[in-house]
């Protein structure tokens, strides 16, 4: 009821002209400069707060040096590259794993020659390796 008074007294709502058309926004003349200045200053602030979270990482590295130097502790990459270097080491000439640590019996036997049925003849119960042998 209220809509109607108004609108018989030209007051209406305000969306009205937009509606019927009129009203047009008309383009900002400045509006790509004033992009540009928006984005160059979002990148001026990127820069910024990547030059203090740099600056802090590096007090931070300095202060866990001091406690590193102060305790005898080695550095995480420093530690994982000796270990590297001494199972490398140890693994010289091995493809899959250190020489000392393949159990006697297994891998290259040059003196000792057998056959896999003579390794399996042994297994065997004593009338079947004779009926084997025949």
């Amino acid at each position: 009821m209220n809509f109607v008074m108004k609108a018989a007294m030209g007051g209406g709502p305000p969306d009205v002209g937009k509606m019927m058309g009129g009203d047009k926004e008309e383009p900002d003349p400045d509006a790509e400069k004033k992009e540009e200045e928006r984005q160059e200053a979002l990148r001026q602030q990127e820069e910024e707060r990547k030059d203090k979270y740099a600056k802090m990482e590096v007090e931070r590295e300095s202060m866990r040096q001091g406690i590193r130097d102060k305790y005898g502790i080695k550095k995480r990459e420093e530690a994982e590259a000796e270990a590297q270097a001494a199972m490398e080491q140890s693994a010289e000439g091995s493809l899959t794993r250190p020489k000392s640590s393949v159990p006697k019996g297994c891998g290259d036997d040059d003196d000792e020659e057998e056959s896999i049925m003579d390794t399996v003849m042994k297994y065997l119960p004593g009338p079947l390796q004779d009926m084997l042998k025949k």
